[in-house]
């Protein structure tokens, strides 16, 4: 779906990328504006289903998180976004994010990292809490599937429309965006990717790991749990925000089909995200709208999704983390 992108997109990219051997990507600017962002720990990011580093080059491509590590930089902020295999398990992501943050922690010599997931990427990122939480300062998602979302049940329920979606997804798409990145090795299973965002999938992955952070109800969950790591969450309650995002507006009607309501971003129920301290749950965002996709096309009267990061990253500074 975000392959049209990389046809009608030039980004601009204020310093270096550079793409290690793992698909790490980091981004560097020579001389920051500012320290806003700049956290004692280094800020690392886990994209969702579908999702990727960078699409294409540096001059002629597109981020997943669109304009905002550049941003962070510029901000003072030591900031790498992470590449795992777009459809997977989240254990199988999780181990593929794990060699990633140690290679983080080897460039930077940082203890631990503040790790940022966006959708399949908050389960994801929680992974390494619960393998290696010594190396984790905090999590924060953005729309994170940590009680799954419903959409992904009905797909597995649903034999024609899962075995159409295997071709495409599996078989065209996630092994392009790979080829793309240049890391065309990467395992790719729509099947295992749906089960752990499932609701059913993701109740039996959090009974087999608990945590505090993951309220019982729709409130909030335990900001510092036990192990000494911070969590944070936000997610946003739209379906439409710009009639110019086609793609937005194709995808973003498959969870209000789903629960019959609209109280979620299109494919995460306001809910089903909640994890640690709720910083806001009603953002006029769409699922795509909170990684600044597509190309920033997003309401007027919405906040600029770049500027959460950077808020954030300053909460994260004035935690000392």
């Amino acid at each position: 779906m975000k392959l049209k992108t990389i046809i009608t997109s030039l980004i601009c990219v204020a310093g270096i990328s550079t793409t290690h051997a793992s698909g790490l990507q980091s981004v560097t600017v020579n001389k920051p504006n500012s320290d806003y962002a700049k956290t004692k720990y280094p800020i690392v990011f886990n994209h969702g289903m579908f999702g990727f580093t960078r699409l294409g080059t540096t001059s002629l491509g597109v981020d997943y998180f669109y304009q905002v590590l550049p941003d962070l930089a510029r901000n003072g902020a030591t900031v790498y976004a992470t590449q795992v295999s777009p459809l997977e398990s989240t254990e199988l992501r999780g181990e593929q994010l794990l060699q990633q943050v140690d290679e983080v922690l080897a460039l930077t010599g940082a203890e631990k990292v503040n790790l940022i997931g966006h959708s399949h990427g908050g389960p994801t990122i929680r992974y390494i809490e619960i393998v290696a939480p010594e190396k984790v300062a905090s999590l924060t998602a953005v729309a994170g599937t940590f009680k799954g979302s419903k959409v992904a049940d009905d797909l597995l329920g649903n034999a024609p429309l899962k075995a159409m979606l295997t071709v495409l997804g599996q078989y065209i798409i996630a092994p392009l965006e790979t080829l793309l990145e240049g890391n065309p090795s990467l395992p790719n299973n729509l099947n295992r990717s749906l089960i752990s965002l499932s609701e059913k999938g993701s109740a039996e992955f959090n009974a087999k790991y608990p945590s505090a952070a993951i309220p019982n109800d729709c409130g909030h969950g335990q900001n510092l749990t036990s192990n000494g790591v911070y969590h944070y969450s936000w997610t946003g309650v739209a379906q439409a925000t710009n009639v110019l995002d086609a793609v937005d507006l194709a995808i973003s009607q498959l969870a209000p089909l789903s629960y019959k309501n609209k109280d979620n971003d299109g494919l995460v129920s306001r809910c089903n995200a909640h994890f640690g301290q709720v910083i806001r749950d009603d953002y006029k965002q769409t699922h795509l709208d909170e990684i600044n996709q597509l190309l920033s096309l997003r309401s007027v009267f919405a906040p600029d999704p770049v500027s959460l990061y950077r808020q954030q990253a300053n909460r994260l500074k004035l935690q000392g983390l």
